[in-house]
């Protein structure tokens, strides 16, 4: 018998007098056999309440000083195994809540991609990391093909040798350890600057390479991952000649995924 409860979309905004903002999502994840009663005679004497979690969330994120994603879900764990020390896992998944600010006391919720975390943590510390940058959406509007694939009677698509590309993007990252972590900023850097300057010859072709340059520029970065969407426009019109212009438009479901793994 496998158990585990928790609480999830725990949300946090944490506000420093007037200058600082860290926000963010936390889903907690408990286990353990000394929960098992709770399941197989009702006993609920070793339960956290899962509102209790949320609090306990709550009081984290007022306490820690920082602004790491990263080092906050670390923190969030091992407090909360060393106050509840019957529980023996956790799984702790969070994200970044993104605000931009505008002024001197004034931030928008940013429409943005966002850091993310994926950690399992024991009695003996982290057992297991995943670090993440979610939601990209980059378009590249030249230096995208794709031809040469499998034609036969099913097949409708033309083939493009020069097209915009647009794709919905999250990368995700281990490290050889916790502590030698990259920052997501410098991984998405990465996988934008490859978007930007390498001529794919289609959606499979691009995420290898950027793989391949996060692992060359990151050595403490011991696995790469993506998830990847075509979201290509469909044309819609287009003036003759050229140079002339093309108007796209959203292209409709179903849409296609790509998924990658590299590792040392």
């Amino acid at each position: 018998m496998r158990i585990h409860y928790g609480k999830a979309a725990v949300r946090f905004y944490r506000v420093d007098g007037r200058h600082r903002l860290f926000a963010g999502e936390v889903a907690i994840d408990a286990s353990g056999d000394r929960l098992r009663p709770a399941w197989t005679e009702g006993d609920n004497a070793p339960i956290v309440a899962t509102d209790s979690m949320k609090n306990f969330i709550h009081a984290m994120a007022l306490e820690y000083d920082g602004e790491s994603l990263e080092e906050f879900g670390a923190v969030v764990g091992r407090r909360f195994l060393a106050t509840y020390p019957h529980i023996e896992r956790i799984r702790l998944r969070a994200r970044e809540v993104p605000f931009v600010r505008e002024g001197t006391v004034l931030y928008s919720r940013a429409r943005a991609d966002y850091g993310a975390i994926d950690l399992v943590m024991g009695t003996d510390g982290i057992l297991d990391h995943r670090c993440g940058r979610e939601g990209l959406r980059l378009i590249k509007v030249t230096g995208s093909s794709f031809a040469g694939f499998v034609r036969d009677r099913y097949t409708t698509l033309p083939e493009t040798h020069d097209r915009p590309l647009f794709v919905h993007l999250n990368v995700y990252w281990r490290h050889r350890s916790f502590d030698e972590r990259v920052p997501s900023e410098q991984v998405r850097g990465l996988a934008a600057a490859t978007f930007d300057e390498f001529p794919s010859r289609s959606i499979q072709h691009l995420v290898h390479e950027m793989g391949q340059r996060i692992l060359a520029r990151c050595p403490s970065i011991v696995e790469v991952s993506f998830e990847a969407e075509n979201r290509t426009w469909d044309a819609a019109c287009a003036s003759p000649g050229e140079a002339g212009r093309t108007v796209y438009a959203d292209p409709r479901p179903p849409y296609g995924v790509i998924g990658l793994v590299l590792k040392r």
